[in-house]
């Protein structure tokens, strides 16, 4: 399994922000390598599977690919309905990075779960 990151509103090659680097630390995670990348057709026609913070981003992936699997990652797992977003942080405080954080970790804990390393 190959899993990767881009952004739909992305600067190609920008470190994470200071408020990820600080929630990272407080999580035991260096992020100093970090860097984004935009997200493209080409990352979309090559993915299986794409998973999104945001209905805009949903729109964005369709608009780039309509046969795209793409859906939000708040709810892929846990199935609730209706699915819900992921708030993205940049630019707000502590307090939000990490509440994006721990839906982020709730999320992908979920995922792990349900596709386990084979």
């Amino acid at each position: 399994m190959d899993i990767s990151s881009a952004g739909t509103q992305a600067w190609d090659g920008s470190p994470a922000s200071d408020g990820s680097l600080l929630v990272g630390m407080e999580r035991g995670l260096d992020l100093s390598s970090h860097r984004s990348r935009r997200l493209t057709p080409e990352i979309v026609q090559a993915s299986d599977l794409i998973l999104v913070m945001a209905p805009s981003h949903l729109a964005t992936v369709k608009e780039m690919d309509p046969g795209a699997n793409v859906h939000l990652l708040g709810g892929y797992v846990s199935e609730k309905t209706p699915a819900s977003t992921v708030q993205d942080p940049f630019g707000g405080d502590l307090a939000a990075y990490r509440e994006t954080a721990d839906d982020l970790e709730r999320e992908l804990q979920g995922l792990l779960e349900k596709f386990p390393a084979q």
